[in-house]
């Protein structure tokens, strides 16, 4: 995400980045503009004075300011309209782990002020030099936190204690749940579904909350990056295809923790294993669009006849098209469904693909044949 950051800066007066708790929101800011003037409102006394004195809060310098945890104070979002306003080289960075507070003060205060950012736990790439000598079930076991990718933590411990701090914080703020291990038992129904159409009804029946409850809680673990639902493909002359979106996790490791995996050679022989691998190379593609700054462009195929494709990427008007399969042994009949998806949708195929575990690779075919170490999107 550096260059687009690099060159978001030069166009905007505020730029704001949010994702999940602990994907690395600080650390970047600062590695990348380190001359900003730094206040994290987790501090109470700094929260205190930035609440209670914004003007002077805010005008303590004329170097860039970075307020970091900004979902804390949200009214100084709109102090800091009024600033760029009248002074347009005025510079602010802006970083926060929840989607709600920290978009609805944005997109009401400062559309078209503040280039808005989303960054998520590492992805394969940014980690293959440990990331590439990992077995696959420790690879998925591990997850991409900076935390565990770096050694500083590992996954049996750090998983554990990030559910516990999001549900004893994230969700209390957001929501008024009364039962807590209703929400955690609705969060590990929630990861025995990935890789599935959502269905609120069934899920509200499992709960015993009404479906209402359920999508209201669904759109907090959306807020707090803890599930994407990835949309279905469809062009507008198809009104055949499915509208429901699928279930990921934004982590396999923290899917593995809801899953009460508890170890890489549990995962190995767990019947969740394929669904676990397949969110792995889905959130890959998201993260490729995030960190260039690109909304969605990643979706599924299912139409009414029930022919599914795993992954549909689509930069500048083309698709690239995946099946994902887990297995290390690779099959001619992960080729059928992409073989005919030209017949089903209109819009132009860049390419098409296999991306699965084993060793045997192709790339000359019409259908490329991918080890999930060499996918480049």
């Amino acid at each position: 995400m550096e260059k687009t950051l690099r060159e978001a800066w030069r166009y905007f007066s505020v730029l704001t980045v949010t994702g999940p708790r602990q994907s690395g929101k600080s650390t970047l800011l600062k590695h990348l503009f380190p001359e900003a003037v730094t206040y994290s409102l987790k501090d109470i006394q700094v929260r205190e004075f930035a609440l209670n004195d914004p003007v002077a809060f805010l005008g303590q310098t004329d170097k860039p300011l970075f307020i970091d945890e900004i979902q804390k104070a949200p009214d100084l979002i709109e102090y800091i309209q009024g600033i760029v306003d009248n002074r347009p080289e005025r510079k602010f960075l802006l970083s926060g782990s929840s989607q709600f507070e920290v978009m609805k003060g944005v997109s009401e205060s400062l559309a078209g002020r503040s280039g808005v950012y989303e960054l998520m736990p590492m992805s394969f790439s940014e980690t293959s030099g440990i990331s590439s000598v990992k077995e696959l079930d420790t690879l998925l076991f591990d997850g991409f936190y900076p935390a565990v990718c770096s050694g500083k933590n590992v996954s049996r411990l750090y998983y554990p204690s990030y559910v516990k701090t999001y549900l004893e914080k994230d969700v209390r703020d957001l929501l008024n749940i009364k039962d807590m291990m209703q929400f955690l038992r609705f969060m590990k129904l929630c990861a025995a579904r990935i890789g599935s159409i959502f269905n609120a009804s069934e899920l509200s029946g499992e709960v015993g909350v009404d479906s209402k409850t359920i999508a209201s809680w669904l759109s907090v673990l959306q807020a707090s990056y803890i599930i994407y639902l990835l949309p279905p493909y469809h062009e507008n002359i198809s009104k055949r295809l499915v509208k429901s979106p699928k279930l990921y996790f934004c982590d396999p490791g923290l899917a593995c923790h809801l899953l009460d995996i508890e170890s890489p050679r549990q995962l190995s022989r767990d019947k969740m294993r394929g669904n676990i691998f397949e969110n792995f190379i889905v959130m890959e593609a998201v993260k490729h669009r995030m960190n260039s700054g690109k909304d969605g462009g990643v979706f599924f195929y299912r139409d009414s006849n029930q022919n599914e494709v795993d992954l549909l990427v689509k930069e500048e008007g083309e698709i690239t098209a995946l099946e994902v399969k887990s297995s290390q042994t690779y099959s001619p009949s992960f080729e059928a469904t992409l073989r005919k998806l030209s017949g089903w949708i209109k819009t132009p195929l860049r390419r098409k693909g296999v991306v699965y575990a084993g060793d045997f690779e192709n790339t000359a075919g019409d259908v490329k044949v991918i080890n999930y170490k060499h996918l480049e999107l």
